[in-house]
Formats: structure tokens, C-alpha cells, sequence
């Protein structure tokens, strides 16, 4: 088994249903989405927050405390994270390697004798507030950060010096934090701490820090962080874990608090706390969740909203907050196997993921609405009308960096057994004896060949995931055609058999234009409908608006979407997407007139429909600003 390993490791005895593969068992083509997201981290979102770290401060920060700068600190306090995040990334992409060896060095000098590291706090004018202010202080969380830096540093380069400085780094901190609070009932005020520690344990075997993960998780829950301007809530720390059935509170804090609760379940085989981990996921989806897999509504805290809350153009949807689903997604696939939490990885990668990062690959959302009115004044970070390059606050493009550098290790689990396809890409899986090439334009195209390259002598399986979005799954090996329905268990199709080099599988995932309607309890879309194809959630955007004919000149807000017009899938060799849609719509038939009308008003009747494209969202505002729209008003029905 290679030494190389991936984000999430669990322990051999650990309660898990799959297992991950080692880092290097996958390779993502650049020909396939997935592997072109990973190239351009690697070639443009990486190098560039490697840049920002130094012209927006952050290193002058850890340098004011070696002093090595005399600069005044800048940013956020806990600006330190951005460095560690892009470490992390750096590691998990085997790039940048002056900035790993810089970094490093810096991480170490500047860090204290007892292993304490925070360059806000270690400034003479803050240095007594150490630990005094948890609420807020986010202490844990950056010390978080850097030890997730330091696991990746030890799974990627284990025999790297460089990599070893930063795991040495990292344990003192951790050590630190052992020694002060393995007793203590306090706690930190942003979750982050409990999934690193877990994950430090796996690397290390140190007992210690899984301990002292479990103990964060159960002192939350008891007011012992006060109110502070959002409520206890905001803080996770409202009502004990185990006792709470909604999620709730600052949306980053509670996926990253189910992310480290999952981690400690499964290592110390508490069924029930991974059960509560089940609950709280099945809360968050079944009634605060956008199309997109987006999750918070509330700009004033970065909140979930009450249950069905999700306007489209007041979602918050944070990009973090995305990224952690898709984590805690992974956690609990690879502790339960079930599908579901697959097809919600896929579902927010490719739409509320994917939407955060411009196509150069420089510039971000933070948050990601599904709607922006015309003349939105989008010129703020708070709620922009385009991707800016950073952020005062800039969690998101280091998280994103971190993310798709490490991708690939997402796509598959595999042991002796067998391997298990999780997310299509173009590229090769490898594990257990077992090697098979994938070739597909997913999500463009509908079909996924997988080509066996290795022999074997006796039967193994091969598992391919069946979208929840797919009505209708074809199969055929070596060419022909083979029932598919029978061999479909919990959302996987299994094949089972001795392969040979050669043996060739093509599945065949329908992807129909479907038009979605919400639960009609989302009040603030009632009566629109959103336009999906495959895992892709679409929009319309206003640079694709005729500018002759009827719609020549007209108020994006005024469409309606036809419903008896025909959906088709538009193919093209070039441009912003290689798949569009094209829909039929016109304008409201009383799109002018007073703020309020009489309903007993004669109406006149509708324009005519015109085809217009609807494209993928995660490609919006890659054009001029403008207006844009997920959840399209639908035209009644003529009887």
C-alpha cells in the first residue's frame, strides 16, 4: 500500500463502510472537468493566493512576531489560516515549493517555546488575551488550520525535511492545547479543532488527540461561550450534540462541527454520535438547502434560516460553507457507504463549488446567490455582482485551493475487494491489484466507459454510482448490451466477476432536461421552476438575451419561462460551456403598470415565446455583470 494518503484517513479498526484510497491511486485527466479544475488550481488559484499571502500582509503578520517586520498587523485575527490553508494546498499539490519551504521556516520561528502559534495573539498589545476571549478568538480554529496543513504535509511528503518541520510545528501547538484543555469544559468558538486533532491522531497514533477531539465536541452545547451578538446558536454551543435535531447557527461552524463529530464516531465506534451526525445532515437537506447544494440564507450571522427559507436572491450560500458539505459529504460515505451522501458531493461540487471560481481561476465568490436583480449594486465584498481576486475576509479561495488540489482523493474507495466509482472523471483508478482507465466528457456527456487495464485471477467488483438524477441507467460489457436495473443495490450498480486486461464497461447515464419545482413551502420561489440536466443546475443570464425581436431591450425580471415549449441540449465546439440549453420564454403578459393591480383587471394576453440559452450556473459572471436567475417564473398553462 502506498504511504501516500489523501484528507480523511480513517484507522484500520476504525467504523467504517469504505475505505479511501491512497493518494496516488487516482489520476484526473486534464481532457475531463474535474482534472481541468485541478490543473487550473494548480496553474492559477494556488500561485495567485500564494501572492495575495504577501501583498495583502498575512506573512507580515507571522514576520512582525520573528521580527523580521515592523509592519502594522493587517487583516482578520485570525489572518493566519489563509497561510495555513494555501500550505495545505501547496502540499496536497506538490507545487509552490519555495513558498512550502518559506512558510515553513516562518511557522517555526515564530512560534513560542510552549508551541503556541497565533500571530494576532502573540503581539505584545494582545499577547495577555491569550485563551481569554474563546467566543470569538478562533485560537483552536487556527490552530486547526495548521495542523490540517501539517497532515497533509505528512501524507504527501513523509520523508520530506520540510514536511516534518511542519508536522513538528503543528504537534507542538497540538500538544499545547492537550495539556491546557484535556480537562477543561471550555471550548473554541468556531469549530475547526475537532476534525484536525482527529486527523492528527490517525497520522500519528497518539491517543491524546482524539481524546481531546471528543472532549471539544461534548463541551459544546452548555452556554459556556454567552450569547454574544448572534446567540449561543452561532457558536454551536447552544444545546449539547447529541441532543440537537436541527441544524442551526453559523453554517461553516456546524458542517465543520458534524465533519469532526463524524471523525471521532467512527474512530471510537459511537454509533450514536455518528446517528446524530445522519440526523442533523437529513436536517440540513431536507429543508435548508438550495438547488445548487448551496447552504445558508442569512447574510447577518452566515446562517441557516428557518425550515424552507432559501430566497434565491438573498441567499448567502457561502463558499466555505459548500466545501464543508462536500467534506462532511465524504466523511459519512466513507462511515455508512450510502449513496446519498455521494449524490450530494456531486450536486455541490459541480454547481455551488464550481460557481465560486471564476474561469482564469483568479478570482471568487464568497457568497453565491442563485439570483441578481438588474442594477444590483454589486460593487461591496459583502454581496458582489461579480468574483473579486480577495476578500478582507479571504477564507474562501485558500479553502477552494485546498480543495481541489487534494480532488482527486474524493473520487473512488476501493480495498481487495473491489473499487467504487464515486465521481466520474476523465483519468485512472488503481487499488488493491485493481487498475481501470475512465474515459468521459461527464458532465457534458452521458457516457462513462471504464476500461479494466489490470489481470486478475479471481472475481472482484466493481461499483458504479447511479445518480439519484438518473430515471434510466444502461449497461453494456465488451459491447453488449447487460441488464442493469437487477444489479443495482443501494444506488450502486455492482458487477461482479473475473476481469481481464481490455474488458470494457460503458454506462449510459440519461440526462433529460428536467424542470424542478421546490417544496411549496419555499414561499420565495412558488411558482418557478429551475432547469437541471444531469448533476448541472442551469440559469439564465443576461448576456444570453436576444438583442433583436421581442425581448430586444427587455427587463430581465419580466421573463417567465414557457413550460409547453420543448427543452433541447444545445452541443458546441467552442465558447463559454460546451453544453447549453435552450428554452422557451417570454414576457409577462402584465410586466408594467402599478407596484400592486387589481386581480379582477383584464390581462393582455402573453408575447410570443422566444428560444433563449440557459446555461450552466457555475459559469455565470464570466461575462459582463448583469443580471442572473436559477428559479425562472413559469407562464400558466393555456387551457
Amino acid at each position: 500500500m502506498s504511504a501516500l494518503q489523501g484528507p480523511v484517513v480513517p484507522t484500520p479498526d476504525a467504523l467504517a463502510a469504505l475505505r479511501p484510497l491512497p493518494a496516488d491511486a487516482v489520476r484526473l485527466t486534464p481532457d475531463g472537468l474535474l482534472g481541468a479544475w485541478q490543473e487550473r488550481n494548480a496553474a492559477s488559484t494556488l500561485p495567485h493566493c500564494v501572492t495575495r499571502l504577501s501583498t495583502h500582509g498575512n506573512l507580515d503578520n507571522l514576520r512582525r512576531v520573528t521580527g523580521d517586520s515592523d509592519t502594522a498587523f493587517t487583516g482578520f485575527w485570525f489572518a493566519d489560516t489563509d497561510v495555513h490553508k494555501t500550505l495545505e494546498a501547496a502540499f496536497w499539490s506538490g507545487t509552490q515549493q519555495a513558498f512550502v519551504e518559506e512558510a515553513a521556516a516562518l511557522l517555526e520561528k515564530a512560534q513560542d517555546a510552549d508551541g503556541y502559534l497565533d500571530s494576532y495573539y502573540q503581539d505584545p498589545e494582545h499577547r495577555t488575551r491569550q485563551w481569554t476571549e474563546l467566543h470569538f478568538s478562533h485560537e483552536m480554529y487556527t490552530a486547526g488550520h495548521l495542523i490540517q496543513a501539517a497532515v497533509a504535509a505528512a501524507r504527501s511528503a513523509p520523508d520530506d525535511p520540510v514536511a516534518q518541520q511542519v508536522v513538528s510545528v503543528a504537534r507542538r501547538f497540538a500538544d499545547l492545547l492537550v495539556q491546557r484543555y484535556g480537562q477543561s469544559r471550555e471550548t473554541d468558538g468556531h469549530p475547526e479543532i475537532e476534525t484536525a486533532l482527529a486527523e492528527l491522531y490517525r497520522v500519528t497514533g497518539h491517543r491524546p488527540y482524539l481524546d481531546l477531539a471528543a472532549r471539544f465536541l461534548d463541551n459544546r452545547g452548555h452556554q459556556v461561550l454567552g450569547p454574544g451578538r448572534f446567540g449561543p446558536a452561532y457558536y454551536q454551543d447552544h444545546q449539547p450534540l447529541r441532543e440537537t435535531d436541527e441544524v442551526t447557527g453559523h453554517v461553516v461552524r456546524q458542517l465543520y462541527l458534524l465533519a469532526g463529530a463524524v471523525d471521532v464516531a467512527v474512530e471510537t465506534g459511537d454509533r450514536e454520535l455518528l446517528a446524530v451526525t445522519e440526523r442533523l445532515w437529513d436536517s440540513a437537506l431536507d429543508s435548508r438547502t438550495y438547488i445548487t447544494g448551496g447552504q445558508g440564507s442569512r447574510h447577518r450571522d452566515e446562517a441557516y434560516g428557518d425550515a424552507y427559507e432559501l430566497p434565491p436572491d438573498r441567499a448567502y450560500a457561502e463558499t466555505c460553507a459548500a466545501i464543508a458539505s462536500f467534506q462532511l459529504g465524504w466523511r459519512l460515505l466513507l462511515a455508512t457507504g450510502k449513496v446519498k451522501y455521494a449524490d450530494e458531493m456531486e450536486r455541490v461540487l459541480y454547481n455551488a463549488i464550481a460557481a465560486s471560481t471564476a474561469v482564469d481561476g483568479t478570482a471568487f465568490f464568497y457568497s453565491t446567490p442563485l439570483q441578481r436583480r438588474t442594477g444590483h449594486d454589486g460593487g461591496g465584498e459583502n454581496a458582489p455582482g461579480h468574483r473579486l481576486d480577495w476578500y478582507e475576509c479571504a477564507c474562501c479561495p485558500p479553502n477552494l485551493a485546498r480543495l481541489m488540489a487534494s480532488l482527486h482523493t474524493y473520487a473512488a474507495t476501493g480495498d481487495d475487494n473491489g473499487l467504487q466509482l464515486h465521481l466520474y472523471a476523465d483519468g485512472t483508478v488503481a487499488a488493491g491489484g485493481h487498475t481501470v482507465t475512465v474515459q468521459t466528457r461527464y458532465p457534458w456527456d452521458e457516457e462513462i466507459t471504464v476500461t479494466v487495464t489490470s489481470p486478475s485471477d479471481q472475481p472482484w467488483t466493481l461499483s458504479l454510482r447511479i445518480p439519484a438524477w438518473c430515471p434510466d441507467a444502461r449497461l453494456a460489457v465488451n459491447g453488449t448490451p447487460a441488464p442493469s436495473r437487477d444489479q443495482v443495490k443501494d444506488g450502486y450498480l455492482r458487477l461482479h466477476r473475473i476481469w481481464h486486461p481490455g474488458d470494457r464497461i460503458v454506462l449510459t447515464l440519461t440526462m433529460p432536461v428536467r424542470l424542478v419545482a421546490a417544496h411549496p413551502r419555499v414561499d420565495a420561489v412558488r411558482g418557478a421552476a429551475a432547469l437541471t440536466r444531469g448533476p448541472l443546475v442551469h440559469c439564465l443570464e443576461h448576456a444570453d438575451l436576444p438583442t433583436s425581436g421581442p425581448l430586444a431591450g427587455a427587463l430581465f425580471e419580466d421573463l417567465e419561462l414557457d413550460p409547453a415549449a420543448p427543452a433541447a441540449v444545445a452541443y458546441h465546439g467552442s465558447g463559454l460551456a460546451p453544453v447549453t440549453l435552450r428554452v422557451g420564454v417570454r414576457l409577462r403578459a402584465a410586466s408594467g403598470g402599478p407596484l400592486y393591480r387589481d386581480l379582477n383587471r383584464t390581462i393582455p394576453p402573453p408575447a410570443a415565446t422566444t428560444t433563449v440559452t440557459a446555461i450552466p450556473y457555475f459559469l455565470w459572471a464570466n461575462r459582463e455583470p448583469g443580471p442572473m436567475r436559477v428559479w425562472i417564473p413559469l407562464a400558466p398553462r393555456e387551457e
